[in-house]
């Protein structure tokens, strides 16, 4: 039994070598069974992340992209055969949009222009009515403006044809960033051939991220011991520009490359470049961030980008890399040597010929003038433009992406009114401290507003005194006075004597009033019109009395004014508290025929979709007879030939202008309302602190408006045939309607229905006359 060996109990002996050997296979099975775990849970982690990444990146590009601001737009120029535009404003308007004037039109933004004539090649555009395509156009003017316009195609004659608006401005109201949407069609194909030579050659080939870009760009910067080179695809810069921040950092670089992969999946490569194309950042205009190749466009050169040479184009193209440090109007050199590099590489690449780089290498850069804005400052415009959008359309309008506004705003009228404003009242200012001025300007055919200016100095964005100020109109009432007392079936004729002697009234609280006349004189009768275009006092009272105050509260409101009126007899000479804007209100209604139409500044607005918002149309109602209208415009046509504004006659002989200053007590206020065939004009001149200004009518706020036609060339009232008017003869002593050969007489427009001439002159009959029965 000792000698038995127990089998069960035998052991083998392992050496230290084995026993090394299987504690390494014990330690790499442990590890592997560790990595390939944390691989599979990184990857989990990789998987969901970049979930959340696609569900992030869908969201942005297949919702809205950006939030577009709102665009406002200028009036659309309209020109028609007997359209109130002159050739000088017609060339004024094409400088202004940036055509360019050449011997022979050749493309779209190019016209030429004779002394009468005009061959345009007009830009395709969106008018509130729909799309208008490009269209070469022939324009002929005479003495009147607009003769006709006519395709050059076909010599056919057009009805009406438009202009495109001025882009004035986009109102930001979200995180500052301004940018104008161009789809990728709508680029000029030398950008983004030019793009893509200078950021990513690859890439149509690469998949979001570029390894080998990646690699020589660290190559090259370690070589030179800085970054010099970026391995950035246009992906992964469009990640990074959407959904980054500039932070540098290896896991952001990390989420950026992911990113690059997942747009490179989800989207086609052109989506990609439209969305880069319009992200790009390419400058600062102040407080607003300038991105997208379609507003750097116009911020550098104000022009539309499909319009850009060769040279400018690069331009945009070398300014992607450092806006700031490539600033034109502050390191013209380092632009210009970086628009030549890209140049180069198009020339190399074979996009352009030898000539071709040669000529745009020695063009100038022929960015904008700084001291021009990129957008209109237009604050006391712009306000009214908000309020009225609010009214009309509701306070949620401006908060929506892609809007578009179309406005009343004429861009010449408004230049004439800030050069005008700006000359005057510096002018005004050396012997007259502290003086202000507001200023309104309609369009006499649209009803719209032309024109605002509410400070000395116009782009000023406070105190709007266009609008917000409230002063005595002084003599501005007067002609609603006269319009009253001629309203049809009237005694009155622009002939019938008035009493001008001392008068004293009573008011029930046994207050007396007794005006004055300027001159402190008095004549005992003047006629009618004498004492409208003299701007008499006492004969205005007398008639404002005759045909009732209240009377001539309801012809003024009826003609628009909205605030309530103290119908006291001060009211007759202008006891009346108002603003530029609603004499121009009042004085619109006065040049167009009598006809009131609530002013505006907004004609339309189109959705992001380009479909136009419903909106309720303003009212339109005959305020003051047209016939009785038409005697009022001559009557205010006489006060600038031989009455109270003769030195703005004098300034523009043979053109029919008509018109009214105003001054209220002791100087205060110095008022002018006027108008051509083309615009109605309101202007006050005073200090914000009611002070005297040793100013009358005449002397402040006409000189505005005289300056203002310097500007913007007046265009004459033409003389249009009024059913109920007839030419009429009055006596001159005793206002006595006689027959046209009788003598001492004047000739003056009077009413069919009351012009009832006495027969043989109302002179004693002769002894044969008594014979015959006469």
């Amino acid at each position: 039994m000792n000698d038995e060996v127990d089998m069960t109990t035998k052991t083998t002996k392992k050496t230290p070598a084995s026993r090394r050997a299987n504690n390494g296979r014990g330690l790499f099975r442990r590890m592997w069974s560790i990595t390939w775990k944390l691989a599979l849970a990184g990857l989990a982690v990789v998987t969901f992340y970049s979930i959340y990444l696609d569900q992030i990146i869908a969201q942005k590009f297949e919702g809205q992209k950006w939030h577009l601001p709102a665009q406002v737009f200028s009036r659309s120029m309209a020109l028609y055969p007997g359209a109130a535009v002159s050739h000088p404003q017609m060339m004024a308007e094409l400088k202004l949009l940036g055509y360019r004037k050449v011997a022979n039109p050749r493309q779209v933004g190019e016209f030429s222009a004779s002394s009468t004539r005009i061959e345009l090649w007009r830009r395709p555009f969106l008018h509130p009515e729909g799309d208008q395509v490009e269209q070469r156009v022939m324009i002929s003017f005479d003495s009147n403006g607009v003769s006709s316009v006519s395709r050059v195609s076909d010599k056919r004659q057009l009805a009406v044809f438009h202009l495109e608006p001025v882009l004035l401005d986009r109102i930001i109201t979200g995180d500052g960033e301004d940018r104008l949407f161009v789809p990728t069609e709508e680029m000029p194909k030398s950008i983004v051939q030019a793009l893509l030579l200078v950021e990513d050659r690859s890439f149509y080939e690469h998949h979001g991220v570029n390894p080998f870009a990646i690699a020589r760009a660290a190559f090259v910067n370690i070589s030179a011991g800085r970054t010099v080179q970026g391995g950035s695809t246009l992906t992964q810069q469009l990640a990074k520009n959407f959904f980054l921040s500039s932070e540098r950092s290896l896991l952001r670089k990390v989420r950026e490359a992911l990113m690059a992969v997942i747009i490179d999946f989800r989207y086609s490569k052109d989506e990609i470049l439209e969305a880069y194309l319009n992200e790009v950042y390419m400058g600062q205009d102040k407080s607003r961030a300038v991105h997208g190749m379609g507003l750097a466009s116009r911020f550098y050169f104000g022009r539309p980008i499909s319009e850009l040479t060769i040279a400018q184009q690069a331009f945009l193209v070398a300014a992607i890399k450092g806006p700031s440090y490539y600033n034109p109007w502050r390191y013209p050199d380092r632009i210009q040597e970086r628009r030549d590099l890209v140049l180069r590489l198009l020339m190399d690449a074979g996009d352009l010929t030898t000539a071709e780089y040669k000529a745009a290498v020695e063009s100038p850069l022929a960015i904008r003038n700084l001291n021009k804005p990129a957008h209109q400052k237009l604050p006391s415009f712009f306000a009214l433009v908000k309020q009225e959008v609010n009214e009309r359309y509701g306070d949620a309008l401006l908060k929506q992406s892609g809007v578009k506004i179309y406005t009343t705003l004429d861009p010449m009228a408004q230049e004439a009114a800030e050069i005008a404003v700006t000359q005057t009242l510096k002018s005004l200012d050396k012997s007259n401290k502290s003086l202000q001025v507001g200023m309104v300007v309609t369009d006499k055919y649209t009803g719209g507003i032309a024109a605002m200016v509410g400070d000395k100095t116009p782009g000023f964005d406070g105190f709007n005194r266009a609008v917000e100020i409230r002063r005595p109109i002084g003599s501005l009432i007067k002609p609603f006075v006269y319009a009253t007392a001629l309203a049809p079936n009237s005694q009155f004729t622009l002939a019938t004597p008035l009493k001008d002697q001392p008068i004293t009234l009573k008011s029930e609280q046994g207050k007396t009033w007794s005006p004055q006349n300027f001159d402190k004189k008095f004549s005992g009768q003047v006629p009618l019109l004498t004492a409208l275009k003299k701007s008499m006092n006492v004969p205005t009272v007398n008639l404002g009395i005759a045909v009732g105050v209240d009377a001539v509260a309801t012809t003024l409101a009826k003609s628009g004014w909205q605030e309530p009126l103290n119908e006291y007899p001060s009211m007759l000479l202008g006891a009346v508290n108002g603003s530029p804007l609603m004499v121009a209100q009042v004085y619109q209604t006065l040049a167009d025929s009598g006809i009131y139409r609530k002013l505006t500044t907004v004609t339309a607005v189109l959705d992001a979709d380009k479909n136009p918002l419903p909106v309720t149309r303003l009212p339109k109602e005959q305020a003051i007879s047209p016939d009785t209208d038409f005697l009022i415009q001559y009557a205010m046509q006489q006060v600038v030939n031989t009455g109270t504004a003769t030195r703005l006659g004098n300034a523009f002989p043979g053109v029919g202008l008509a018109g009214k200053t105003g001054t209220s007590n002791d100087s205060r206020d110095s008022w002018f309302a006027g108008f051509d065939e083309r615009n109605v004009a309101a202007i006050w001149v005073g200090r914000d602190d009611n002070g005297k200004t040793s100013l009358y009518g005449s002397s402040g706020a006409m000189a505005v408006y005289l300056a203002f036609l310097k500007e913007r060339p007046p265009i004459s009232l033409r003389s249009i045939q009024v059913n109920g008017v007839v030419k009429g003869f009055f006596d001159r002593d005793t206002g006595v309607a006689k027959e046209s050969d009788c003598s001492n007489v004047d000739a003056l427009p009077a009413l069919t229905a009351t012009y009832r001439p006495v027969n043989n002159c109302g002179e004693p009959l002769q002894w044969w006359q008594k014979i015959l029965g006469q």
